[in-house]
């Protein structure tokens, strides 16, 4: 039985489409964009290769340079406000609902968690609902568990920039948001450590990332057909408490090549009912505290009248 999943790409078609007397312009810019990402060490080619980028919601990719600004202030800034995130999601409870599917046979894994961090800022897991796994051709293993709880609402903060290529590929329209777009791909992977590989968005206001699109490397593979590989997902974040941006949606529809055969996979991971919950940890916006039970930072201090 095949171990885990993931999503591999057949490139047999590229130098046929490099060779073809019909390539058009618009190809060749494509290409173009791909060889500087893989001249910069990023192996962006895996998630972005089976992606169509024209998803509901999303305008045509702008590949103008920024205006006012530059890419690498760009990643600055939001690196930043993501170390801010990531310390103030740790502030809050929520609910996360799983499902994995192979529709081709029916079976499903489903579980539902509250999320909770005790005094010491600890993160709590307590299942509330879990009905019977009907996975019959799939096995959930501790690096799946632990991709769709810390790996699939990506952060991407000014402490791990050191370990990724950053490639600025333009600007794009995401529902009424107007986004800078990166890929992204982890410079080297380092023992048994796991990384994102893929393409984020970044709103140009906040300065947040709004969505992500890749998955989970490295695909892990051994002998005998142990086989432990993951699919490609696209995560959405929606604004909470008017501050930060934070995932509520992610969802993955793969076509997965084992060697034993290909299993189609289907997963939904939603996080709702995000609440504020008080800790030891301190937060910042904007650069000012922001006291525990306050949904907004401090306020500037007030002249004195004269």
């Amino acid at each position: 039985m095949p171990r885990g999943r993931a999503a591999l790409i057949n490139w047999r078609w590229f130098p046929i489409a490099l060779a073809s007397r019909f390539a058009t312009v618009k190809l060749m810019k494509s290409l173009f964009s791909v060889l500087s990402a893989l001249i910069m060490g990023a192996t962006l080619l895996g998630p972005l290769a089976s992606r169509t980028f024209a998803e509901e919601g999303e305008g045509p990719l702008d590949k103008a340079q920024p205006t006012g600004t530059t890419p690498d202030q760009i990643i600055q800034r939001f690196a930043a406000k993501e170390k801010e995130f990531k310390a103030a999601r740790d502030q809050y409870t929520y609910r996360q609902d799983v499902k994995v599917q192979t529709p081709d046979d029916g079976g499903e894994y489903h579980q539902v968690f509250d999320v909770t961090f005790d005094d010491q800022g600890h993160k709590v897991k307590n299942v509330v609902f879990a009905p019977q796994n009907t996975l019959e051709r799939l096995m959930m293993t501790e690096e799946d568990v632990d991709d769709i709880e810390n790996r699939l609402p990506f952060v991407l903060t000014s402490d791990e920039i050191p370990e990724y290529n950053i490639l600025y590929v333009g600007q794009q329209q995401e529902d009424e948001l107007h986004c800078y777009v990166f890929d992204v791909a982890p410079k080297e992977i380092v023992g048994k450590k796991r990384y994102f590989q893929g393409r984020i968005w970044v709103d140009d206001h906040d300065f947040q990332i709004v969505k992500t699109y890749g998955k989970t490397v490295p695909d892990i593979r051994k002998k005998r057909g142990n086989e432990n590989l993951f699919p490609s997902f696209t995560t959405w974040r929606e604004q909470v408490d008017n501050k930060y941006w934070f995932p509520t949606f992610t969802k993955a529809d793969d076509e997965l090549h084992f060697s034993t055969g290909d299993i189609h996979i289907r997963e939904i991971v939603k996080y709702e009912d995000y609440k504020k919950f008080g800790s030891n940890v301190k937060i910042t916006y904007e650069g000012r505290d922001v006291p525990k039970g306050d949904q907004q930072p401090n306020p500037a201090p007030e002249k004195p009248q004269k």
